[in-house]
């Protein structure tokens, strides 16, 4: 039901252009945070993420002070999520932020509605592939292009999401830097931060994990560029490990899956 769900909400948005996506399982939103965040400069990524990188890296070493405390009623560090909303810039006037899957959509003669039990075994499985195939290489033509007109304007503060000892789960408080919804959410589980550049190369990873995430759970396989293993967000690799339906794409270290 789930995947139903997720599957005719992204049919609406590619067929008839509605805003129906929530931004943080929207592909085209996540890709183009990904593309922001990988074409800026180093000193720009850490003045955006600076204060995530330096909380992680407290992990390790003692000597960094934390931007924010742990809070007491925590769980345990396990039990916790460092979050940031991101807010995108788009210059409608360099490159419409456009849906590639809206315009392969003209392309193809692909009948994207699916019956209420989300079963798509009724389709054909070339026209699929190809669709697929074709969205990735629709998606590198247009990474350049997307780049220059996509930028972050602006990230929430750091804050945390975490589990108290009964499992009940809560959030510090975070005030919204701009008054409209947040285009992208990045949370991460506690990791070793290594460099600054690393640490942009994790994050754009973890990007990519969470645009193949959106495809898996509306039930289409993803895209090329898309079919890598990591870890994307707290839910869908949360699903993976408790839901037999799913192979383990959180799971650097799985041979064979993609």
């Amino acid at each position: 039901m789930s995947q139903a769900r997720r599957f005719a909400q992204y049919f609406v948005y590619a067929e008839r252009g509605y805003d129906t996506v929530p931004p943080t399982i929207h592909p085209e939103r996540i890709d183009a945070t990904r593309l922001a965040i990988a074409s800026m400069s180093l000193e720009s990524f850490g003045s955006f993420f600076g204060d995530v990188h330096q909380q992680l890296a407290s992990y390790q070493d003692g000597s960094v002070e934390r931007p924010l405390e742990i809070p007491a009623e925590a769980m345990s560090d396990e039990a916790l999520l460092y979050r940031k909303d991101v807010y995108l810039g788009i210059d409608e006037t360099a490159t419409p932020l456009e849906s590639p899957v809206r315009r392969l959509t003209e392309r193809y003669d692909i009948d994207l509605n699916v019956p209420p039990t989300g079963d798509l075994s009724g389709y054909d499985a070339d026209s699929w592939r190809a669709y697929a195939d074709d969205l990735e290489s629709l998606l590198a033509e247009t990474d350049a292009e997307l780049s220059k007109g996509v930028s972050l304007e602006a990230v929430s503060p750091l804050y945390i999401a975490y589990l108290d000892a009964n499992g009940d789960e809560h959030f510090t408080s975070v005030s919204d830097p701009l008054e409209r919804e947040a285009d992208t959410l990045i949370e991460l589980p506690v990791l070793e931060a290594r460099s600054l550049a690393e640490f942009r190369a994790f994050v754009v990873h973890t990007l990519t994990c969470q645009i193949r995430d959106c495809f898996v759970r509306m039930g289409v396989e993803p895209p090329e560029a898309f079919r890598v293993l990591g870890y994307g967000d707290f839910e869908s690799a949360e699903q993976y490990i408790t839901l037999e339906q799913f192979p383990r794409y959180y799971d650097p270290g799985e041979t064979g899956l993609l």
